[in-house]
């Protein structure tokens, strides 16, 4: 576990006044509640979870890729990447029957919100034409609508609302000093200002990021102290744990301790309190145990299986299995 102090994080601060940047958590201040014995750690988590939401609630939402691999960016995380060699073929953006057939599998499992993501850079004006009759072909069923499709300019947020979006999800990915270690072909005022297009067309936003890509317990400091600072902080925070996939530049990294995993979802809780914060990414890779502690430092949404869902999926029952023995409930998406 590299757990190393690096030099004090100095936050981004964008251009653009929207979404502006706070002082409430001074990375100094976020790397002290990481650095806090984990019962105390636990408490502290617990206390703000129970302050804001009912603790034995887990959103559940659900993930699909309506369009596939030939991204041009080169996040060294990403299969989909053209710059590595992963074996991803690229593929059409599904037609809205397809999409629709998925959204009523998710909500006859118990998802209520449902997001689409697109291996895009952006997404060109006849791009978002298709995107927008998904958006409401989500909204027909009467579940909440997220989109993931890269870079946004100011139009076109504003016709993802109109369509009916209510998320996008544009994840920070890591602390700013960092960032160029992850990926060169956009920098970190490109993602701020997606954020701030977002905010300006009144999308709720959905931002977090990825942890175990080699930085220290400072770097995640960074990474949350920069979701947290935003004016306003994110409505949804997806925690998101490296899965290490061949092919790509961060395929060999080093297994993160699973503790420093739930420390992460703490600390998040604690700064971000009335947030949804979501075990995203590399969920599959936890054991139950690992799972339920996050549950515990305050995670309260999770991706409901990352495949269509249909009666008898084994992952879906597997999640049902955890949620019940740990006594929890859902909310499911109305008929």
């Amino acid at each position: 576990m590299n757990t190393t102090v690096e030099s004090p994080v100095t936050l981004h601060r964008p251009a653009k006044t929207v979404p502006a940047i706070s002082d409430r958590w001074p990375v100094a201040d976020v790397q002290a509640l990481l650095d806090l014995p984990l019962p105390e750690l636990m408490h502290r988590a617990q206390t703000v979870h129970r302050e804001h939401h009912d603790p034995t609630h887990m959103e559940l939402a659900t993930l699909l890729s309506i369009k596939t691999g030939g991204c041009p960016e080169d996040c060294g995380y990403c299969p989909q990447s053209v710059h590595h060699e992963t074996g991803v073929a690229a593929t059409k953006m599904m037609t809205p029957e397809a999409v629709r057939e998925a959204v009523l599998g998710a909500k006859a499992a118990g998802a209520s919100r449902f997001c689409m993501g697109a291996a895009w850079r952006a997404p060109t004006d006849r791009d978002l034409e298709k995107v927008e009759e998904l958006v409401r072909v989500v909204k027909d069923e009467g579940l909440e609508a997220c989109c993931t499709l890269g870079m946004l300019t100011g139009d076109q947020a504003q016709r993802l609302k109109g369509a009916g979006l209510d998320y996008y999800n544009h994840n920070l990915d890591t602390a700013p000093e960092l960032y160029g270690n992850v990926i060169s072909t956009r920098d970190y005022q490109d993602r701020l200002d997606t954020l701030a297009q977002v905010r300006e067309a009144g999308i709720s936003v959905c931002s977090g990021g990825i942890v175990g890509m080699g930085e220290s317990r400072a770097g995640r400091a960074g990474l949350i102290a920069q979701l947290a600072n935003l004016s306003p902080y994110p409505e949804s925070v997806p925690i998101n744990h490296l899965v290490k996939v061949p092919g790509t530049p961060l395929a060999d990294e080093p297994d993160l301790d699973p503790l420093e995993f739930v420390r992460t979802v703490a600390v998040a809780r604690i700064t971000m309190p009335r947030a949804k914060v979501r075990l995203s990414a590399g969920r599959r890779q936890m054991d139950e145990s690992t799972q339920a502690l996050c549950f515990l430092a305050g995670a309260n949404s999770i991706f409901y299986g990352d495949k269509l869902l249909v009666t008898g999926n084994a992952d879906v029952e597997a999640d049902q299995q955890l949620l019940a023995r740990m006594g929890m409930h859902t909310t499911r998406a109305h008929a």
